[in-house]
């Protein structure tokens, strides 16, 4: 199950930082995940300061 990245998210980078597999890229106004990309590693959520990035 792939991560989804919430509103909560403040554009810091942290989580595309530490994607394996390039999943994570900037949207409008906040970072977003490839579903098809992620492998559910779960990096993007031990790395995010305000929790954002969550399994769908």
């Amino acid at each position: 199950m792939a991560y989804k990245i919430s509103d909560d998210c403040v554009s810091c980078g942290a989580c595309a930082a530490e994607c394996p597999v390039e999943a994570i890229s900037e949207g409008d106004g906040k970072f977003e995940i490839d579903a098809d990309t992620c492998i559910s590693c779960g990096n993007c959520a031990n790395v995010c300061p305000v929790g954002a990035p969550s399994e769908e």
